[in-house]
């Protein structure tokens, strides 16, 4: 951030609208659909009134780091990938795919729920939504207070 800048802030509630890539939001949901890990959407400081929103995977390195004494730097702002999608459509499973082809042998069964999951992606691709509540405060969105922001899908 450049001093005296008034375009750019640490604070979020500065932002207006957010970018993400559709092929971002798609893998998020499904990471997190799927596995133990937590994939987000982090929009970082400095903040202004157009920002981009690029996939991240929470982790340790996303820990608070100990108290030095000095001024913190402000937090990025973390967007849960269910909340960019309108209807997020259930995630088809592999023992669904095979119950509906139960006389098809093993390629095709996985030809098939490959073909189901690139359905899934594709609509969760077309599903995403307008706007989205942003966390404004760092509060994790507990209580805290929030920001509507439009959201501009990519791609």
């Amino acid at each position: 951030m450049t001093d005296g800048d008034p375009s750019m802030s640490d604070d979020p509630g500065r932002i207006r609208s957010i970018a993400v890539h559709r092929d971002d939001v798609a893998t998020a949901l499904e990471a997190t659909l799927r596995s133990d890990r937590e994939v987000v959407l982090r929009v970082t400081p400095p903040f202004s009134g157009r920002m981009r929103a690029r996939l991240h995977s929470l982790g340790a390195s996303d820990e608070a780091a100990p108290d030095d004494g000095g001024e913190a730097a402000p937090a990025p702002v973390h967007v849960d990938p269910r909340d960019l999608v309108s209807d997020v459509p259930p995630y088809p499973e592999v023992d669904e795919t095979m119950a509906d082809n139960p006389d098809a042998d093993l390629e095709t069964r996985r030809k098939r729920h490959t073909e189901a999951v690139e359905s899934w992606r594709e609509a969760v691709r077309e599903s995403v939504a307008a706007g989205v509540e942003l966390d404004a405060d760092g509060s994790g969105g507990e209580g805290g207070e929030t920001v509507e922001v439009d959201v501009t899908a990519l791609g």
